[in-house]
């Protein structure tokens, strides 16, 4: 049975940044937009060192379809700009739409950060920004095979053959960090993180053929240990994550809809309508 799709619109423009800077976004929103819609700030994969505005298309339309206005940021990149350069950069476009001083972003929206692989580490680190500058105040994260870890010695790393030179996980964390100091602060690895309570509820998907699987589920333990909503959602191979969710991704890929549903869900789990379901549930 063929799921027929929320209509989707965007467009492009500019938000203010540090130094005077303008950091490229690009709005995506339902066509039937409602009352106060979730305001999600989303952040594309690229293992630090790729992507752009067109590689978050993806999961930002999926965002967009569960009913948010999703503002997509054009971090930027390394090796020319190194940590935490895209995470301040996402941080000041995050407190523009925390004060509804962008056109487009409603005003008491409940504020969300999401991303994936790269940008999933950028979400989760925007998330504990938030929390230790009590500002601003998130209903959520979401984290989709997010690249946690730099140490890249987990299981589901060594079964997919990645983590040594050469492969572009290894390259983009070396680029990103610049120097092993940075490879300890909780918001360039927010897995090494030991204090973690009072961040905002989390949900977190990865997939039985993700290689950062292990690190996105020991993410969700850390979480759950210290008292954070969460939800943790895995999808059945075959899904080629993490690069399929930023790499031409398909767009009749059968992880969708069950995304599309996670989103919708955790929407309303966090805004009041559901209580926030905290066991791990498998996606099908």
């Amino acid at each position: 049975m063929t799921t027929t799709r929320p209509q989707v619109i965007w467009s492009d423009q500019t938000v203010p940044v540090r130094g005077g800077a303008l950091a490229g976004v690009r709005i995506y929103r339902p066509a039937n937009v409602k009352p106060v819609a979730p305001a999600v700030l989303h952040l594309h994969g690229g293992s630090f060192i790729y992507g752009n505005l067109e590689a978050g298309r993806a999961a930002a339309t999926l965002l967009a379809e569960a009913g948010a206005i999703v503002t997509s940021i054009d971090y930027p990149l390394a090796p020319e700009h190194r940590f935490p350069k895209a995470l301040d950069t996402a941080f000041d476009v995050l407190s523009v739409l925390s004060r509804g001083k962008a056109a487009w972003s409603p005003k008491r929206a409940p504020l969300y950060v999401a991303g994936e692989e790269a940008g999933g580490n950028l979400a989760a680190g925007l998330a504990l920004m938030a929390r230790d500058q009590k500002s601003p105040s998130l209903a959520g994260q979401i984290l989709l095979s997010p690249m946690l870890d730099s140490r890249l010695a987990t299981c589901s790393v060594r079964e997919a053959k990645a983590g040594a030179g050469g492969c572009q996980w290894a390259d983009g964390w070396h680029h990103y960090l610049g120097t092993a100091v940075h490879a300890v602060h909780p918001y360039a690895s927010p897995v090494v993180s030991s204090r973690l309570s009072g961040l905002a509820p989390a949900l977190l998907i990865t997939a039985e053929d993700d290689l950062l699987r292990d690190e996105t589920s020991a993410y969700a333990r850390k979480l759950r240990d210290s008292g954070v909503p969460i939800r943790e959602d895995f999808l059945k191979a075959p899904t080629g994550w993490p690069c399929a969710l930023y790499r031409n991704a398909d767009p009749d890929a059968a992880w969708r809809d069950a995304l599309r549903d996670a989103f919708t869900s955790f929407f309303a789990e966090t805004t009041g309508k559901k209580r926030l379901l905290e066991p791990s549930s498998f996606v099908r």
